[in-house]
């Protein structure tokens, strides 16, 4: 399913003041953001770390299987604010994100997609099985279980 395609997911795309809905979401973010002066009053320091609180809340969710709506919504308000105040857009970061993937090689290693350059780089010989990637901790090779 397309994140953003209404009609795959059995809906009408809803039209607010000539705007799309998604749109008009952005826009009450972005109100949402000015009204706290989170723009003028907050750095992309702030943010990000802010930013990675969420990640942990996301990947807590996913670790329990809860619900992970709020904490996706959550990430995307505070990515529209860093890109607020970098003067970007949504479509400006998908398209150079694209552009910056779309002829990417590479394989699936433990269900993670390791770019081609990645996997021809330091402990790249180390690789015994095609699907595992030995775990280092400090020197001490957890894979083979010897320091």
């Amino acid at each position: 399913m397309n994140p953003l395609n209404y009609r795959e997911m059995g809906r009408v795309v809803n039209t607010v003041g000539g705007m799309t809905l998604i749109e008009n979401l952005i826009d009450k973010i972005m109100k949402w953001h000015e009204n706290r002066n989170l723009i003028e009053g907050s750095t992309d320091k702030d943010q990000v770390l802010k930013l990675q609180q969420e990640l942990g809340e996301l990947s807590d969710s996913v670790c329990k299987q809860k619900d992970m709506k709020d904490d996706l919504g959550d990430m995307m308000v505070i990515m529209l604010n860093i890109m607020k105040r970098n003067n970007l857009t949504m479509e400006e970061c998908l398209e150079t994100a694209y552009n910056d993937i779309k002829d990417r090689k590479g394989k699936m290693i433990d269900g993670i997609f390791v770019k081609e350059e990645d996997s021809n780089k330091e402990h790249a010989e180390d690789l015994t099985h095609e699907n595992e990637v030995p775990v280092y901790d400090k020197g001490f090779n957890i894979s083979e279980g010897e320091e």
